[in-house]
């Protein structure tokens, strides 16, 4: 007689080899709010949220907002760090929430958000970034070749492009600018990120509008406000070394030449 063939069991979460079961946890999340149609001073408001560990602070405003107060406002784009637009203070420092992750942060304490630091509120976690684009647009921010038009690309060796290559990652969040104790007493100080969008170009070997450039950021909120905190380059959610760029538009303007 033909034997029957042993059947085997499921596999299920508890005879699984795998036993790492995500488990959620709530956390506090206090969110500085304000309404320009009602309040007078911003206030912090506690929000109890379920979250799993590789969730995002982003994951969380989602939350907070589709599940509990729809009037919670707050900037978002793309959710993958590229687009720049959710920086925001969390637990007192620069940071975009897209990128920041539950485990990365106590959350047996409140996690505090706020709204990035120098820039007009406008609501919640809203900030005016007019401000912030005006200042980048003084340093003429596109590339400005001479000659004729070539009827290929420009071309440019390694070498050449490695002396800028660092300042092309900027995505324009202002965690850099806003991060700056400089810009926060002074907004009329350019701040590192226009110093950066600068340099960008300043150093291209196609362009030649560095004398242009260099002439906006060698006035009075130019270049020279800057301290050498190390704010701006801890606050870079791209990791640009905004503190060594600056220092190399210092340079390029004492020694008169790139």
């Amino acid at each position: 007689m033909r034997k029957s063939k042993p059947t085997e069991a499921p596999v299920t979460a508890s005879n699984s080899s795998d036993t790492s079961i995500p488990q959620s946890f709530t956390v506090t999340v206090s969110v500085r709010r304000f309404n320009p149609e009602v309040d007078e001073e911003t206030y912090l408001q506690d929000f109890e949220v379920e979250m799993y560990a590789t969730d995002r602070v982003l994951d969380a405003l989602h939350k907070i907002k589709w599940e509990q107060d729809g009037s919670l406002s707050f900037r978002r784009s793309c959710g993958h760090g590229i687009c720049g637009s959710d920086a925001m203070r969390i637990n007192g420092l620069n940071r975009l929430a897209c990128k920041t992750l539950m485990k990365d942060l106590d959350v047996t304490k409140p996690i505090i958000i706020e709204a990035i630091k120098g820039l007009p509120l406008e609501k919640d976690l809203i900030v005016d970034m007019e401000p912030f684009f005006a200042a980048y647009r003084e340093v003429l921010p596109f590339l400005m070749p001479s000659g004729a038009e070539p009827e290929r690309e420009r071309v440019q060796s390694q070498e050449d492009r490695a002396r800028f290559d660092d300042s092309t990652k900027c995505i324009l969040c202002a965690a850099c600018t806003t991060s700056c104790p400089v810009f926060w007493t002074d907004n009329q100080y350019f701040g590192p990120q226009a110093i950066v969008g600068a340099h960008r170009f300043i150093f291209d070997s196609r362009d030649s509008g560095a004398t242009s450039r260099l002439e906006v950021l060698n006035s009075k909120e130019g270049v020279w406000r800057c301290r050498t905190t190390f704010n701006c380059t801890d606050a870079c959610p791209r990791g640009i070394q905004i503190t060594q760029a600056i220092a190399e538009v210092k340079q390029a303007l004492i020694r008169g030449k790139i």
